[in-house]
């Protein structure tokens, strides 16, 4: 998307007029201004406002203490939107109003992940972060349900297990038994406990009781 601070029949700089065209056929082209109207600097400013209320988050890479992007930054602040910052060399110009930017409530990133990471908090752009993939994870609800529901340390009956699940007595001992062909639990005569191999992933994922 291209945010025009002229009419959308007008291409400034006349240099991006490829680009302009390209954008129009996959994209979209947006101007507040009607048709044949000029860019002034005022007019930039203005459109970045409309820049920062139409993303979720507003990445400032290079800026000068006084430059537009600090402007479009500073209206997303004020929507309510997130601004983040690439920092730069401390001695470069160009770099000084992104570390103002840092100083305050912009937040540093340093990749499109990053980015990502922080804007999907606000949808579902943000792929769910978690720790490496356990045995425990590939059971289905009913069976993980009643994992979590037998003791960390010691023993407990179908029945106990089957009121620490939420379920039937048969549909536990069901489960049990095919936790147990996985290696998860073992029986003792009418009680069943964890398998040493099942503790830890139990531990891991809050599963004690």
């Amino acid at each position: 998307m291209a945010v025009l601070a002229c009419g959308v029949d007008r291409a400034y700089p006349r240099g991006h007029a490829e680009l302009i065209a390209r954008i129009a056929e996959q994209g979209l082209v947006v101007g507040e201004l009607p048709p044949g109207d000029h860019p002034t600097p005022s007019r930039f400013i203005l459109r970045n406002r409309v820049i920062a209320a139409l993303t979720r988050g507003t990445v400032v890479v290079e800026a000068a203490y006084r430059s537009g992007a600090l402007a479009t930054a500073r209206g997303a602040q004020e929507l309510g939107r997130f601004t983040m910052g690439v920092p730069g060399p401390a001695t470069s110009g160009l770099s000084a109003g992104v570390h103002e930017l840092l100083r305050g409530d912009g937040v540093l990133v340093t990749d499109a992940a990053e980015v990502v990471e922080l804007v999907g908090d606000m949808g579902d752009l943000a792929p769910e972060r978690r720790g490496p993939v356990v045995p425990r994870d590939l059971l289905a609800p009913g069976a993980a349900h009643v994992l979590a529901a037998l003791p960390a340390r010691g023993r407990a009956s179908a029945q106990d297990v089957a009121v620490g699940a939420g379920t039937s007595v048969d549909d536990a001992v069901g489960r049990l038994y095919e936790l147990q062909s996985l290696g998860f639990v073992e029986r003792h005569g009418d009680v069943w406990q964890l398998t040493r191999q099942a503790i830890p992933s139990v531990f891991a994922t809050g599963g004690e009781s």
